[in-house]
């Protein structure tokens, strides 16, 4: 193992690299820090607690009683503020202050549990964040005194999203902190750059982990040489070469060094001898899989095969007279056919039967008991018990009867229900797989050569796909990385991430997203998200965590579970003394026992049935796999679930609150009507409406501007956004008039000045604030247009009263079909809207709501949503989730609606990746149907429990004279997880309402 530290970033310094030497090294200076000390402030960005997140596999855990021991054991150390252990996933996901506590300590804390650790690369379950500020490091050049760091310094502070700068003379160093979402260190450079001065990029406060495989890595000398081109890299912090398994952990800085530039290098620097390759994070989680059940199936194979002979040499042998012959010679005191058996038992007992006595070894040592606990107890009892008969009757002649093969049954049955139940929690996680396949293993990059034409493609891993790498995407091929179309025309299947069947258009400026499917024309796209930042990997790892959660009906479970096995060993006690005392009283006849048994071996092996039928696992997988199933089964039906407590709140629903714009409504504003009341001519009154209006972001805008288009040319304006810049350049130059003093009143409209005139086009509450009356006409027309669900736009110039327009936003298609299948569930629909009255009244009687809140503002309608609540009512929330934000965080359930590239998960517990209100009916269906599984799972386990315990006490011996054997006890535990699992795998199954079913309609 070689270990190399470059160099670490600590606030705003930056370390030279240890073995980098030369002139490349860089003085350790904390430009940023030393300004905010010299303001009298906090150093940028002090006001907030950091917070860092790391994904750790746990290897050895078997029930819930272990996930709350690794919980209690990471929570207990200092600076560990989140802790989410998933058992069926071997994950946790640790949320720490890293000024508090290391990663390292965190791996220590598991492994002081008693169980294994190994930290997972970021990029497998890298969560969609919020992009925080970045401090990087520029050399500057060409200063030569004050005014000149004064000059550069002036320019940086202006830049867009620049949050500070301070610039060292003496050093050239100029030391930024930035928003990459609105600025990047290319425009940085370029703006230092512009006011004369030379600019570098040095590096950055940002940081990747990455794990890439090796071969060729087989002498020292490769390891060598592979320490020599990494030293040289510019942007590598660290690397961690493990020879043993050809693997190197690299931490990079991302804005100074790509990932395909290190596997290149590595390439070049070896003349071709190493080559690197990137390991895909969820393929190590499948092999790490793959290998624990192939493990598995070979300790059972081994169990089985020393097993099998053991249960000849008692049940069958004795009837071959040869061979029981042979097996009833003596070898010293003992018979052969004894000391077989405990040859073979003894190597099932303590060789294959080791992971046992580990975990329960584990357990016990924190205060915790688990299922080992119980098996390690019933065969040790019985092993143990075995060998002391064996041993009394070889030296004293009297051969009481011994089980061996109970012992040895035991652990086939557990070790073959442990397989299965490995093989049944695998396919709970199919939905991450098949989500994960989309992705295509390589990309087609484009080249171009000093004069910008390419001149080659080159074919490379996915995985290595740089943020404006240009990609050709070849018809039938899958899309490598969410981008936009620079070239080319086609259809594109998005129906992997959308559910939308019909194929989507592209064209250039197109946004396409990675692993949807291209159907007809070559594209080349522009790539501009990558990795993590994908909407699939966003997707993926809102599944993932989703299966992590744990539902809060999970809490009694490990609460049951935490005590199950103490109460078990003590029944079993207490079945032991009552069976014992009341042999040794005479309470029973001796006919109930065999003639070469004793009270003592009878009372003991009703104890061992009870310690090993128990089964406390069965009640821990109840919650977690169906919860896992679901949130799978709902990410291929367009719906993803942020946890198992959204999953459990869904359930109870009692209202649902509904956005209209852009929620009941298509969002896609249409004019539909336009008069004038005045004796302006139409077109005329068109362009005075459309220049006011050229300068406005609001949606209507667009609307306005097209109608007033459409009216003058017959055309369409176009729909890509370099189009339209270029269009509206040529509007303004043709037809449009120059508006100035232009400004936009929010929640009224829009004023300016044209050709000297004051004009005003808004809502009634604009045009009555400036003093203009409007003709009882055109009150009337307006009133007309608000109770046919239309949106009525005034329009004035120089105080007088010009004309007015009528603007619609179509209903979705389903929106009144949704609403009457929500009543059909129980569940009382509810509209909010900013809009007024006449307006919101005319939409809610056309989609049949009854209940309607309009003219809220969006601050408003989080309070909307707390009066709802009010008497204990489950209040959802459905938005688009950028303007509801308040609503939806406020909301028991909030609901997300989008068209899948702008999902808002921050503040919503579901996100409707398709813009469908159906799938609003099928979020509640969904949570419904897996909370009705998880109480059959529940009743199935405590049923279990209760109704096996007392068989193996032997409740039923006095009337049947049937006693349950252990090994046979050993099998229903081993069974009854299995089929826990199995019925969380019945949600598989799940299939959307049908709209018809749910209104109980009957289709001829």
């Amino acid at each position: 193992m070689a270990h190399l530290q470059l160099s670490a970033v600590a606030g705003g310094g930056r370390a030279a690299a240890a073995a980098g030497g030369g002139g490349d090294e860089m003085e350790d200076v904390a430009l940023l820090d030393s300004y905010d000390e010299e303001m009298g402030g906090a150093p940028l960005g002090a006001g907030e607690e950091e917070e860092e997140e790391v994904y750790v596999r746990v290897t050895g855990m078997t029930c819930s009683a272990c996930t709350s021991a690794v919980e209690a054991a990471v929570s207990a150390r200092r600076g560990v503020r989140r802790v989410a252990v998933s058992l069926l996933q071997n994950r946790a996901r640790v949320v720490f202050d890293p000024a508090l506590v290391k990663v390292e300590d965190i791996i220590e804390a598991i492994e002081d549990a008693g169980f294994d650790a190994e930290i997972l690369p970021d990029s497998a379950v890298s969560q969609p964040k919020a992009q925080k500020a970045l401090s990087a490091q520029f050399r500057i050049g060409g200063m030569t005194c004050a005014n000149c760091v004064n000059s550069v310094e002036g320019i940086l502070k202006k830049l867009p999203g620049v949050k500070g700068a301070v610039v060292a003379l003496a050093t050239s160093l100029g030391e930024v902190e930035y928003d990459p979402s609105v600025i990047n260190k290319e425009e940085i450079v370029q703006a230092i750059e512009d006011a004369g001065f030379e600019a570098a990029f040095l590096q950055s406060s940002e940081q990747d982990k990455v794990f890439l495989g090796l071969t060729g890595l087989h002498t020292e000398r490769d390891v060598n040489v592979l320490h020599d081109i990494l030293k040289k890299m510019v942007g590598l912090r660290q690397f961690d070469v493990n020879d043993t398994i050809s693997e190197v952990a690299i931490v990079f800085d991302p804005e100074a060094v790509g990932l395909r530039s290190i596997v290149d290098a590595i390439q070049t620097g070896s003349n071709g001898r190493l080559k690197a390759h990137v390991q895909n994070p969820y393929a190590r989680g499948a092999s790490n899989d793959a290998h624990e059940a192939s493990k598995m199936l070979y300790l059972l194979h081994s169990s089985l095969f020393l097993s099998i002979p053991v249960f000849f040499i008692r049940m069958v042998c004795p009837r071959i007279p040869f061979i029981s012959a042979i097996l009833l010679m003596h070898c010293g005191p003992f018979i052969v056919g004894d000391l077989l058996k405990w040859i073979l038992v003894s190597i099932v007992q303590f060789v294959v039967g080791k992971r046992f006595y580990v975990a329960a070894y584990r357990a016990l040592r924190h205060g915790s008991t688990n299922m080992d606990v119980l098996v390690v107890l019933g065969t040790t009892a019985s092993y143990v018990y075995s060998v002391c008969a064996l041993v009394y009757g070889a030296f004293t002649g009297f051969r009481p009867p011994i089980y061996f093969e109970t012992s040895a049954m035991i652990i086939t049955f557990v070790l073959f229900g442990k397989y299965l139940e490995v093989l049944a929690k695998g396919k709970t996680s199919d939905a991450i797989k098949k989500l994960v396949e989309l992705v295509p293993a390589t990309a087609l990059l484009l080249l171009k050569d000093k004069e910008g034409k390419y001149v080659e493609e080159r074919e490379i891993d996915a995985l290595l796909v740089q943020p404006g790498d240009i990609l050709k995407v070849l018809p039938g091929s899958k899309v490598p990385a969410d981008g936009v179309v620079v070239w080319g025309a086609s259809h594109v299947n998005e129906s992997m991430i959308t559910g939308e069947s019909a194929s989507i258009p592209k064209e250039v400026s197109s946004v396409v997203i990675g692993g949807t499917m291209n159907l007809h024309g070559v594209l080349h796209i522009q790539a501009n998200k990558v990795g993590s930042r994908t909407v699939l990997s966003q997707i993926i790892s809102l599944v993932e965590t989703a299966q992590m959660s744990k539902a809060p009906i999970q809490k009694f479970a490990d609460y049951v579970a935490s005590i199950f096995v103490p109460i078990v060993i003590t029944l079993s006690i207490i079945t032991f003394f009552i069976w014992f005392l009341c042999g040794w009283v005479g309470a029973y006849p001796n006919s109930w026992i065999s003639g070469t048994s004793n009270c003592f071996v009878f009372s003991l092996m009703f104890a061992i049935a009870v310690v090993v039928i128990a089964c406390p696992c069965a009640l821990g997988l109840a919650t977690p796999t169906a919860v896992m199933v679901a949130t799978g089964v709902g990410a291929n039906h367009g719906v993803l679930v942020k946890g198992g407590d959204a999953l459990e709140r869904a359930q109870n629903v009692n209202y649902v609150v509904f956005d209209k714009t852009g929620t009941l409504t298509q969002g896609k504003a249409v004019v539909t009507t336009a008069k004038v009341f005045s004796g302006m001519d139409l077109g005329d009154f068109l362009t005075l409406v459309a220049s006011a209006e050229a300068s406005s972001e609001h949606p209507l805008a667009k609307s306005i501007l097209e109608y007033a288009f459409h009216f003058h040319f017959f055309g369409k304006l176009p729909t890509s956004k370099n189009g339209m810049e270029q269009r509206k350049e040529e509007i303004l130059s043709h037809w449009l008039l120059e508006a100035e003093d232009f400004s936009a009143l929010p929640g009224k409209g829009v004023q300016c000045l044209i050709n000297g005139k004051k004009v005003l086009v808004g809502n009634r509450t604009l045009i009555t604030e400036n003093g203009v009356n409007v003709p009882s006409e055109a009150e009337s027309f307006l009133v007309d247009l608000e109770l046919n669900a239309k949106t009525g736009i005034l329009v004035a110039c120089d105080d007088s009263f010009v004309g007015l327009m009528g603007i619609t936003d179509p209903l979705k298609r389903e929106a009144a079909v949704v609403v009457e299948g929500l009543k059909k569930m129980g569940v009382e629909p509810v509209m909010l809207t900013g809009d007024n009255w006449r307006t919101a009244k005319a939409v809610a009687k056309e989609v049949g709501i009854e209940d309607v809140r309009a003219e809220v503002m969006p601050a408003g309608k989080a309070d909307v949503v707390r009066s709802l609540q009010k008497g204990g009512n489950i209040v959802a929330m459905v938005g688009d989730g950028i303007n509801d934000s308040p609503a939806l965080a406020a909301a028991d359930v909030g609901m997300a609606i989008g068209g899948g590239t702008d999902i808002a998960i921050e503040a919503a517990d579901y996100v409707l990746v398709r813009n469908n209100l159906e799938d609003v009916i099928t979020a509640i269906d969904l949570s419904r149907k897996t909370f009705s599984r998880i109480r059959w799972n529940y009743f199935f386990a405590m049923a279990y429990n209760v109704i096996a315990i007392p068989v193996a006490a032997g409740a039923l011996f006095p009337f049947t004279r049937l006693q349950m054997p252990p090994w046979l006890a050993g099998a229903c535990m081993a069974f009854s997880s299995v089929s826990v699992v199995c019925s969380s795998l019945l949600l598989r199954r799940y299939r959307k309402p049908r709209l018809t079913t749910v209104l109980q309609i009957t289709v001829e």
